[in-house]
């Protein structure tokens, strides 16, 4: 029974679960926000329920498995994660189709990470632990990057949101740039290591192994470019404050 296969109707009560918070959010939480800014907020409400409890739940699945590895078969609790995970992103893929249609960068993003979760759940019916790994990784910045995102959004028009937004970049910018830029690459590295030896080639195809591997590495690449721009434009921002101290 431990290695039966979920039903879809989770995955979509998990759907309807996050269709229904985004709802939520957009109509009622955030509704006093300008119509610009509630679809973000709203999206960031949704990851506020996906990201942090995809951790825990992800590690749970993850140690409840005595045989868990790169080539492991999928428990049922570790499909059940995937099902949870692939509801968010068919949900905030959704959003962006509707309010973000030319950010092709995030839709190109989405697009990849299902299909990573999806031929795990669905095709292959292996490997959960290495994608469950890689969700640990994406998402335990999560809380932090959500939270500044919003604080990013309103400090322009309040105090309150500038204050966070001035307090938490530092510490997040170091806690990013610690999983995105050694941790992530890291372990795919040890991943991308397994596979190319062909242990797991009876279960895992060459082909889908090995895009795994590129969209992560893809994803990492992204990562890394977009907290180095975060970097440079809080050190010029802390360069001009102190030139003007001087003047």
């Amino acid at each position: 029974m431990e290695f039966s296969t979920p039903s879809l109707q989770n995955l979509i009560f998990f759907f309807t679960l996050y269709l229904t918070i985004y709802l939520v959010a957009h109509f009622l939480v955030f509704k006093n926000w300008g119509s610009k800014l509630r679809p973000e907020a709203a999206s960031c409400l949704i990851s506020y329920a996906h990201g942090t409890p995809a951790v825990f739940l992800a590690i749970s699945a993850i140690i409840s498995d005595s045989n868990r590895g790169f080539a492991s078969i999928n428990t049922y609790f570790q499909t059940l994660v995937l099902d949870y995970s692939i509801a968010y992103f068919l949900m905030d893929l959704t959003h962006y189709l509707i309010f973000y249609p030319s950010d092709v960068l995030f839709i190109a993003h989405h697009l990849a990470t299902l299909f990573v979760f999806m031929t795990c759940r669905f095709l292959v019916f292996h490997g959960a632990y290495a994608i469950l790994m890689l969700l640990i990784i994406a998402e335990v910045t999560s809380f932090c990057q959500n939270t500044w995102t919003l604080a990013c959004a309103r400090k322009g028009d309040s105090e309150f949101a500038l204050k966070v937004f001035r307090i938490l970049s530092p510490p997040f910018y170091v806690l990013y740039s610690v999983v995105r830029g050694f941790v992530g690459p890291w372990f795919l590295y040890e991943m991308g290591k397994f596979y190319a030896s062909g242990e797991a080639s009876s279960v895992i195809p060459t082909w889908v192994w090995g895009s795994w591997i590129l969209v992560v590495l893809m994803a990492i690449v992204v990562s890394i470019m977009w907290i180095l721009n975060l970097w440079v434009e809080l050190y010029r921002e802390r360069i001009g404050k102190l030139e003007k101290k001087v003047r």
